[in-house]
């Protein structure tokens, strides 16, 4: 697979696909304890940084793009990656989003990598235009020479493995705000009787930074869209709460002891957080299924990366088989611990006693 990327600041529509995959980011939950609509969230909560009508336009078409959960488009979109997140960082209006789209670039890379890895050396996509000065939507590149059906499970099987992630995170460098963070995200878990060691989803969702932000409107350590921050108690205005960092780690605790308890498993747990509960609880039913593996086939490929990720992830900063992570305490107050350490205080924003 040939690609490369440019000096020039370019926004190739089609490279949102995985900047989009959060469609988590909107699919975790509405008000009604539904999955939402991540088209419908597009036409309606869009920030506004990103709601011209040609951004509009964009996120529209890259989302039904991803409906295809086509891994391969994930892979033709690598060399954009550094050009978006030259673009949010160089921009000062969009240094929050930065943090989130360096998460997301990591499908974009693995697709990439899988794909040159097992494509034959005559696969080839058709060209398309590699600058753009505004942000519009290319169309998408046709592939010349279709891949063969056990070339496709190979990158599939590449992709979506636990060892894949492994190897690819084995040499992350931690990220500069974990140190201090990390004992008062473990206590929050700890008291909310969840497993300290999935405060990790952190790095996942936005890098540890807590001003995090997505296009859809996601904010925080743990990217809550507004209405599933309201069912877990926190006010989005006139103060948004999400941006307290003690307060969105302990919703994210709370929502996952919840989907733990509703599907019984950490990595159907993961797969809810990031995908949708409803999705889940649909495929289970439908596949009859009763674990993550079960259902990963017909998961959007984002999901199908982000569950081994969270996992290697566990595995490389707790030095720990993430799949001997305990159950979710059968009451929050179980193994709760207190510590004298406020969060604000860890980060040096308040002078510490």
């Amino acid at each position: 697979m040939k690609g490369g990327s440019s000096n020039v600041l370019r926004v190739g529509a089609a490279a949102f696909i995985l900047l989009t995959a959060s469609c988590r980011d909107t699919g975790r939950l509405d008000a009604s304890g539904g999955d939402v609509d991540p088209l419908e969230a597009i036409r309606t909560s869009l920030v506004a940084e990103f709601s011209s009508p040609e951004w509009r336009g964009v996120w529209e078409q890259v989302y039904r793009a991803l409906a295809s959960d086509d891994e391969l488009e994930a892979a033709w979109l690598k060399p954009e990656a550094e050009a978006i997140l030259t673009l949010l960082r160089s921009r000062e209006e969009l240094i929050a989003y930065a943090d989130w789209f360096e998460q997301k670039s990591d499908y974009l890379y693995a697709a990439y990598d899988a794909v040159e890895a097992c494509a034959p050396a005559d696969y080839v996509r058709a060209p398309v235009p590699t600058e753009y000065t505004v942000m519009l939507a290319p169309p998408r590149p046709e592939v010349a020479t279709p891949l063969a059906p056990e070339i496709k499970a190979t990158i599939e099987s590449m992709l979506y493995g636990r060892a894949e992630w492994d190897r690819r995170l084995a040499d992350r460098p931690l990220p500069a705000r974990a140190p201090a963070m990390k004992p008062v995200l473990r206590r929050i878990f700890i008291e909310e009787g969840v497993p300290p060691e999935l405060i990790w989803v952190a790095e996942v969702e936005s890098t540890f930074n807590p001003a995090a932000r997505s296009p859809v409107g996601a904010v925080g350590l743990f990217q809550f869209m507004p209405a599933t921050a309201k069912a877990f108690g926190l006010r989005v205005s006139p103060v948004d709460q999400r941006l307290d960092p003690e307060k969105n780690a302990r919703a994210a605790a709370q929502y996952l002891r919840q989907l733990y308890r509703r599907f019984g498993s950490w990595p159907l747990a993961l797969a809810a957080y990031n995908g949708g509960q409803g999705r889940v609880a649909r495929l289970l039913n439908t596949h009859e299924g009763a674990t993550f593996n079960d259902i990963a086939a017909a998961l959007p490929a984002e999901t199908r990366m982000y569950v081994p990720r969270v996992m290697a992830l566990i595995a490389l900063r707790e030095d720990m088989n993430p799949d001997l992570l305990p159950s979710a305490a059968l009451s929050h107050r179980l193994f709760a611990i207190r510590y004298p350490l406020t969060l604000a205080k860890a980060l040096g924003t308040q002078p510490v006693n």
